[in-house]
């Protein structure tokens, strides 16, 4: 909340201050509670609501850059306002649409407090590495059974954690995981045992949720920040470290791994579960056909078919980003969703090598929503909270670059 008062005198200096402690705070509680939605509205949507209308009250500045996301994904959804006049029976659809806008806002309001101070990166993702690592742990032990009730944190034997749906709680739980895997490549040797430890708790929880979408994000999202920190470092030294350290997870993974598979329940689910095409993927209207009937639909229907209409006309719902984006946003939605990941990716790849304090946070940012962009072929990523935090960094660390090319142009590489 610095941008209050822009000139503060005498007394005013400390007050500011403790308020703008007080604010990075509650960020850093309101990522915390966004691992946490095993039902819904969630804390987070609660808590979140008062934050960003008492953040923008108080004065939080939005920016040509801020602006044009928050224009982007005032588009989208008002494509999705518009869908809903093709619908009879509204019941649902506007609270679906109304949960959209609200999380696109709170995209917004990321990257707007990343942009007033890049040290709030640091507080985000360590509130996230703990709220993942809580979440990890009872997705674990429900799976278990540790405890009495504890199958409450999983789902037709999957863990999935304080979360409703598997599918969303392994995908959770991938950025902490980066933030994690960057710490062992870079910080100091003697922190790297805990970080490590952490990085098992999280990567046991993406196995145990059994969701192919979130192995393949996982695995594809750490390969690529190794060779992204191969790209970035050039000293032959730090090099190998780099990669001498990664084989060192590897082993350490695999050997978990092999582990857990001892255990007949994991090892009967990992071979149904590892199989590249499931049943309800190929067989009639199975998700694949669902795909191409969705797209052939959306061709005569320009403002979509409305929220959740779908899967009452289908077995099961789009589970494709991209479909999802025509069936509920109509052509308008579409052409714009497609243009913001489009953009987010082009513009944050312009800027992922450069030497800024916000670097290793736009890196695992970027990298993330990349994963995210290739598995939204397959799952539906709408109403994902931790997929609009993964937005507001992005642009959060586009608005700092771009307000350090205007304060110092001479900084462009």
């Amino acid at each position: 909340m610095s941008a209050i008062v822009q000139q503060p005198i005498g007394g005013f200096r400390p007050q500011l201050a403790t308020i703008g402690l007080i604010g990075s705070g509650l960020v850093g509680l309101g990522v915390f509670l966004s691992g946490f939605v095993i039902s819904e509205p969630a804390p987070y949507e609660l808590f979140m609501a008062g934050l960003v209308g008492l953040w923008f009250i108080l004065g939080l500045r939005i920016s040509r850059t801020v602006g044009a996301l928050l224009a982007a994904l005032l588009v989208f959804e008002t494509g999705g306002m518009m869908s809903l006049t093709t619908m009879k029976d509204l019941s649902g659809a506007p609270i679906y649409v109304a949960v959209s806008t609200f999380l696109a806002l709170t995209a917004v309001f990321y990257a707007a407090i990343v942009e007033d101070n890049h040290a709030r990166l640091r507080l985000i993702f360590r509130a996230w590495v703990v709220s993942a690592l809580i979440t990890s742990m009872l997705g674990i032990l429900g799976y278990f059974h540790a405890f009495p009730g504890s199958e409450i944190f999983t789902l037709y034997d999957r863990a999935k954690g304080a979360f409703q749906d598997p599918n969303v709680f392994g995908p959770f739980l991938v950025a902490p995981s980066l933030y994690l895997i960057h710490g062992v490549l870079t910080g100091r040797l003697m922190a790297s045992p805990l970080k490590l430890a952490a990085l098992l708790v999280l990567a046991l929880g993406v196995f145990l949720s059994f969701s192919r979408a979130a192995w393949a994000l996982f695995l594809f999202c750490a390969v690529l920040m190794v060779v992204v920190q191969l790209l970035k470092e050039r000293t032959g030294a730090f090099r190998l470290k780099i990669l001498v350290l990664s084989l060192v997870a590897v082993v350490m993974l695999v050997l978990s791994v092999v582990i857990a598979l001892q255990i007949p329940k994991v090892a009967n689910l990992f071979t149904t579960r590892a199989q590249l095409e499931q049943d309800y993927d190929a067989g009639h209207l199975g998700r694949f056909e669902r795909h191409q009937l969705g797209f052939l639909m959306s061709m005569e229907r320009p403002l979509g078919i409305g929220p959740m209409m779908f899967g009452k006309i289908y077995p099961e719902d789009e589970h494709n980003i991209w479909l999802k984006s025509l069936t509920t946003y109509g052509w308008l939605g579409f052409v714009t969703y497609l243009g913001l990941i489009v953009t987010t990716i082009a513009v944050g790849f312009r800027y992922l090598l450069r030497d800024r304090p916000w670097q290793p946070y736009l890196m695992i940012g970027w990298i993330t929503i990349v994963g995210h962009a290739a598995i939204g072929n397959v799952i539906d990523t709408d109403h994902w909270r931790h997929f609009y935090l993964l937005l507001g960094i992005v642009w959060g660390c586009i608005a700092l670059e771009h307000r350090q090319q205007r304060l110092s142009p001479d900084s462009k590489t």
